[in-house]
């Protein structure tokens, strides 16, 4: 994510890393250059020209510790501006807790709405409301047939009129269908355009007015930069939304698009979508972006990550096995299927700090869990839960049964075999009381 402007940011504040003190001089040519990469980003020219002007007059005044570098402070103050630009703190998207919620989604054609819409569905049914996805796009072909397709993926029911032409007439009547179903919560799936023209502001203006939504999300392409924020600006004077939802944001994207928008539009950006999973969708943080942005990682993002994906029961179980050194290859199994759930490989180890620049061309590539879970998955049950027993006949099977060299097979097995003397090593005596020692130190 931002991957492009994270590295050029970095190269912009090597010029006061090895500075001793910070100046005007040193300033004003970090600066330059920062303006410079936020332009090449595709953010607003306004909006850009305000940022650094911002950063400047809190950097002047700024006396440098003795304990912290010049490098570390101007970060600090990019950094604060970031968050401040972004919108300070997170929203959360606006739920009736006891009546009615509908949600309506506009945009132009081609930014992911109807993807989207699912993704939204999904996990709001995760946080128990009983959902209803409304196939409002009318004029683009197949529309309703895709959202049909995702909506059957995570079992999500789509309301649509057959041969109608009038999306108000079908917001409308999924309302009714829902009270009277008993589903508390609607997302509208409504049209799109290539290009903003009046007809699609009204027909969005229309359907408001009629259904009076709970929110109104306008969800945007990010790697359309300028032209994202234009058609925001636009859309926001006729229809007046409540939140921004920023997709693709795993693609090319410069990422002058979500730092301009706030800004110009004055509303939250809500949401990100950052691929095609239907579970790939983020609520927005302007702290966690900008840490991102520069280069930290997104420590708490990962934890949240893996917490939605973490059973205590299996944890728990996981552990003692761990103690008893009984750890085998179908715990593995579960642990790869875990970590596949959370998303790419590349964008989780991103999210550590100190791995995010260093993994940036980096060949991180998911087919090898894929080709790890074929060699487990063509073994017997008797030989996931003893390797032990794995010679050379049983290797050449497995092998043959995964489609994978023995090569690859014998690499696992080492690993694996690697895995498991450390876990005997932290077992044993003199490794439980490192980790007591470990625990035990306090962080000031």
């Amino acid at each position: 994510m931002l991957e492009e402007l994270t590295e050029k940011l970095e190269r912009a504040l090597k010029k006061v890393t090895g500075q001793g003190k910070l100046t005007e001089t040193n300033i004003s040519d970090t600066l330059r250059d920062i303006r410079r990469v936020l332009l090449d980003a595709d953010v607003n020219y306004k909006v850009a020209k305000q940022f650094i002007e911002d950063v400047k007059q809190k950097a002047l005044g700024q006396e440098v510790l003795t304990s912290v570098t010049p490098g570390q402070l101007i970060t600090k103050i990019i950094y604060d501006e970031l968050v401040k630009l972004l919108g300070s703190t997170g929203f959360e998207l606006s739920v009736n807790p006891s009546g009615l919620t509908s949600i309506m989604l506009i945009g132009l054609q081609g930014c992911g709405k109807t993807t989207f819409s699912a993704k939204l569905a999904k996990y709001l049914k995760n946080k128990r409301r009983n959902v209803l996805l409304v196939a409002a796009d009318v004029y683009r072909p197949a529309a309703i047939s895709q959202l049909k397709i995702l909506g059957s993926q995570i079992d999500v029911p789509v309301f649509s009129i057959d041969n109608s032409k009038d999306p108000v007439t079908i917001a409308s009547e999924s309302i009714k269908f829902a009270k009277e179903n008993g589903l508390n919560t609607v997302i509208i799936d409504t049209a799109g355009r290539l290009h903003v023209d009046n007809d699609m502001m009204n027909e969005a203006a229309a359907i408001k007015t009629k259904i009076n939504p709970t929110e109104t999300l306008f969800v945007v392409d990010s790697m359309t930069g300028q032209d994202a924020v234009n058609s925001a600006k636009a859309f926001h004077e006729k229809v007046d939304f409540d939140g921004v939802v920023a997709t693709k944001m795993d693609g090319d994207a410069r990422g002058g698009c979500i730092l301009s928008i706030r800004a110009v539009v004055d509303r939250p950006v809500k949401f990100t979508s950052l691929g095609e999973k239907l579970d790939s969708i983020e609520i927005f943080y302007p702290d966690r972006l900008a840490s991102r942005i520069l280069g930290k990682g997104d420590i708490v993002s990962l934890v949240e990550k893996a917490q939605a994906q973490f059973d205590e029961k299996e944890a728990e179980d996981l552990e003692k096995k761990f103690l008893a050194n009984k750890f085998d290859f179908d715990d593995f199994l579960k642990q790869i299927k875990m970590i596949k759930k959370m998303g790419s490989l590349k964008s989780l180890l991103s999210m550590i700090p100190g791995v995010s620049s260093a993994v940036k061309n980096a060949d991180v590539d998911d087919k090898q869990l894929v080709k790890v879970e074929s060699i487990i998955q063509s073994m017997t049950k008797v030989e996931r839960s003893n390797p032990r027993i794995l010679n050379g006949s049983r290797r050449k099977r497995i092998a043959r049964g995964s489609g994978n060299s023995i090569q690859d097979v014998n690499r696992l097995i080492k690993q694996f075999d690697e895995m498991q003397k450390m876990v005997k090593m932290l077992n044993s005596k003199s490794g439980k009381q490192g980790l007591m020692n470990l625990k035990n130190i306090k962080y000031n």
